[in-house]
């Protein structure tokens, strides 16, 4: 076994702040079972004196847990920020490996995992989670064994199979899925599932660095971002936390928006109702299946960063997010899957209500592929 990078302070709870050993496999938290977060002393110097010039999220090792040496890397992250309209970007995920920004987390958890001596890796999934989990497994010579819902679309189940995974095929959601690892659990399986382990969240962080980087050396006024686990979300939060440590930036931060279908918008009802928690969706609906995840481990973090940032959520119906999609990518040459599709149809509901104000810079996230769904 290896070490992480000499920067990780430690690991502790993102809730209750208990300090959990950096040296061994963790998952959620031994005193309040809730997720756990990276720590790192990071360094007081500019942006050039801390960014190479690799041309993926591997350029930000300096404040990575992950020692360049020791990644599991097919080359992700650093994907192309597209002009679509006066003021408004497309941060598109679908270039990265497997075809979606899945491969920002797992390049991280499987590195980590591999470092620390995981034996098998497992996860639930909705589609693309499985089919990064996979790659990046075969890429580090881990077996892998996913848990989809039996309804996913074939493409994401035969791609994990084309990798070497072994597929479990369950009825119901990502929770379903999720039930049945834990009730078919061994003791060489370590649980890489969104934020039950605190490295994908750093992978994920890579995203709100490459904005910065992108708009040359400033941020957006707005992020928008389809949320199901919400890893995303905390991962560009905590990104910025860290830019000011760094000196880099202010107090001020885009504001974020969580994006959900109408089927399925824990997030949405925990921020419209006042809540700090979400509650389980009953009965979850969407064919946009990275946003059916009834129940976010991360809730109670996706809205504590909308409402540190001023932001907000929003939830599209169903017919709308597959309209908005092929109406972006109609206009634009962008493979829109039907996520980001949810979040061009809650940008074009908040820049006609006015929320979004005609002098906002606004990036809107494409997490994946749209020819998955197909």
């Amino acid at each position: 076994m290896g070490r992480l990078s000499s920067n990780v302070r430690r690991i502790a709870c993102f809730a209750c702040g208990a300090a959990h050993d950096p040296t061994v496999l963790n998952t959620l938290c031994t005193a309040c079972g809730l997720p756990l977060e990276v720590e790192l002393d990071l360094p007081r110097a500019p942006l050039s004196a801390v960014v190479s010039d690799e041309s993926s999220l591997w350029r930000y090792a300096a404040v990575l847990p992950v020692p360049r040496s020791e990644a599991v890397s097919l080359t992700e992250g650093w994907t192309p920020l597209l002009q679509v309209g006066d003021r408004v970007w497309i941060k598109d995920e679908s270039r990265n490996p497997t075809g979606s920004f899945k491969a920002r987390g797992m390049t991280m958890a499987v590195s980590a995992a591999r470092l620390l001596g995981a034996r098998r890796l497992v996860a639930p999934s909705a589609g693309n989670a499985a089919g990064a989990l996979a790659a990046y497994g075969a890429r580090a010579g881990i077996p892998v064994r996913v848990a989809m819902p039996q309804d996913t679309p074939r493409p994401f189940v035969e791609e994990c199979r084309n990798y070497g995974a072994e597929v479990v095929l369950v009825e119901g959601t990502i929770s379903d899925a999720g039930r049945w690892l834990a009730e078919h659990r061994d003791e060489d399986d370590f649980d890489v599932s969104t934020l039950k382990e605190p490295f994908r969240v750093e992978g994920k962080k890579t995203m709100g660095y490459e904005l910065f980087e992108q708009f040359g050396g400033i941020l957006p006024n707005v992020v928008i971002y389809p949320t199901g686990g919400g890893t995303g979300l905390v991962g560009m939060w905590k990104a910025w936390n860290e830019m000011e440590t760094m000196g880099w930036i202010d107090g001020r931060r885009p504001r974020l928006v969580s994006v959900q279908a109408e089927g399925c918008a824990p997030v949405v009802a925990a921020f419209e109702s006042g809540s700090e928690t979400t509650v389980p969706w009953k009965d979850p609906h969407t064919a946009a299946y990275g946003l059916r995840v009834p129940g976010p481990i991360g809730g109670f973090l996706c809205l504590r960063a909308i409402r540190e940032t001023g932001g907000t959520a929003v939830a599209v119906p169903e017919d709308a997010l597959w309209e908005a999609a092929h109406r972006l990518s109609a206009s634009s040459g962008i493979d829109v899957c039907p996520e980001g599709g949810a979040a061009w149809a809650a940008f074009e509901r908040l820049r006609d209500s006015g929320w979004i104000g005609p002098d906002d810079r606004v990036v809107v996230f494409n997490t994946g592929t749209g020819l998955k769904y197909r």
